[in-house]
């Protein structure tokens, strides 16, 4: 299942209402969204390392933030959302449309699905974007997935995020964390074109792996 925008959001709760703070999650924070029109579905994550929690909403466009019933939504919060909203650390927030998504052909299962999420940020020099995106596309991309348990890539254009420094996220959904130990990700990482790109100052990328938690929940309607 393919959409064109995520949102991509973190936030850390504070250990002694941890237990509360998941449960908020599921069933309002969420539910809430997934009324919203062009919110197909989203999907929570748990970080590594650290107490980092992440959900990945899939939209329609950005445009799915502006409309009559996300505003009330995000402008009308229960007392409890108002209340562990502001007790959270480490908030991010991006809004990314995807630019292009690379899966396995021989997947069973929809591979959104992973068990596990592995997210790459970069900040990439408008002079430099084409040199980026033809290495990611025809090098990278094709090494990653040659590891049996690299299930997709998803590239995304970062369009509104705070904080504001990223402008691209590559997201990969892996069968296993044992993938990013594999030699067909050594082989990537060892291409050319990596090898090039990686003496520029800018080359400085953000690494964050997550583990599914939870069943994902399902969008209401879509817009129009």
């Amino acid at each position: 299942m393919q959409s064109s925008t995520i949102l991509f959001s973190e936030m850390t709760p504070q250990p002694a209402w941890e237990g509360e703070f998941n449960d908020w999650y599921d069933r309002e924070h969420i539910p809430v969204r997934m009324a919203c029109p062009g919110f197909s579905s989203a999907q929570r994550y748990r970080a590594s390392s650290g107490a980092s929690y992440l959900a990945v909403y899939e939209m329609g466009s950005p445009a799915d933030l502006k409309t009559p019933e996300y505003t009330r939504v995000k402008g009308e919060p229960s007392d409890l959302s108002r209340r562990m909203l502001g007790g959270v650390s480490g908030f991010t927030r991006y809004i990314c449309n995807q630019i292009e998504w690379r899966s396995r052909a021989d997947l069973a299962s929809d591979p959104l699905d992973a068990p596990v999420l592995f997210a790459v940020f970069f900040e990439v020099p408008a002079a430099r974007r084409t040199a980026f995106d033809e290495w990611y596309s025809n090098e990278q991309l094709p090494r990653l997935m040659q590891s049996p348990d690299w299930w997709l890539a998803r590239r995304f254009e970062v369009v509104d995020g705070d904080p504001g420094r990223w402008t691209h996220l590559t997201v990969h959904y892996l069968a296993d964390r044992r993938a990013l130990e594999s030699a067909d990700r050594a082989a990537a990482r060892a291409g050319p074109g990596r090898a090039r790109l990686a003496q520029e100052d800018w080359f400085r990328p953000e690494y964050l792996t997550f583990t599914r938690l939870g069943p994902r929940q399902r969008g209401q309607r879509t817009a129009g």
